[in-house]
């Protein structure tokens, strides 16, 4: 575990050199590795841990009994997962996190709110502050999704996706962190419409991409 990395987290932020070390046993901080493709949580799962990617990334999705999958968010390098739920351990999931990449993950076990008022240690009070604030982050990821979905046409929630990139980067020149399929499922499109609209946009002028990689004009 690169425990450097591990401290420099969101998570722990504002926590002495003892803090971290007394929050890291109490909250027995385990590293797995993963595949691509290979799935962390299922849906239908119970867990008191939240995970914490140290290298790589991961997909949060929806998988219905039909086969459909919607991907609600991506979860990269430095960025967690299952907050919600390790604070709610008696909750089952919703969704299914799967390993965009070869992916190493580092768990936190929480174990409810309950649990944590229970410690008396003085990180306690800087970790629940610091997970407040990261739980408030993946909201506004999230009911980002809902703007890039709002649009009627294919076309509307490129725009309104990639739009948001720029705004996040600052620059009109960036990387997505889907592949083609990937973003499709993000979009909730198919991904034939979304090549076509993808070629169009290019043909009037409205954005130059190739795979991940894109550039918008306006």
């Amino acid at each position: 575990m690169e425990i450097d990395h591990l401290q420099k987290s969101r998570i722990f932020s504002g926590m002495s050199e003892l803090e971290f070390s007394s929050a890291l046993a109490a909250l027995q901080a385990r590293e797995k590795r993963y595949q691509k493709g290979q799935t962390i949580l299922n849906a239908g799962d119970y867990t008191d841990r939240l995970g914490l990617v140290l290298a790589g990334s991961v997909t949060i999705e929806s998988n219905d009994a039909w086969g459909n999958r919607t991907i609600l968010s991506h979860v990269g390098e430095g960025q967690f997962f299952a907050e919600s739920y390790a604070l709610l351990p008696d909750e089952p999931l919703l969704v299914d996190v799967v390993a965009n990449e070869d992916c190493r993950v580092v768990f936190l076990r929480v174990g409810g709110v309950q649990a944590l008022s229970n410690l008396s240690e003085p990180w306690v009070g800087r970790f629940t502050a610091n997970l407040l604030a990261i739980s408030a982050l993946k909201n506004l990821h999230l009911s980002g999704r809902s703007f890039h979905t709002a649009p009627k046409t294919v076309r509307g929630r490129v725009m309104a996706y990639l739009n948001t990139l720029s705004l996040q980067t600052q620059r009109r020149e960036f990387d997505i962190p889907f592949d083609r399929q990937q973003l499709a499922d993000y979009l909730n499109v198919e991904r034939t419409a979304l090549s076509k609209e993808l070629g169009r946009m290019q043909k009037d002028g409205l954005i130059r991409t190739k795979k991940k990689h894109f550039i918008i004009f306006g």
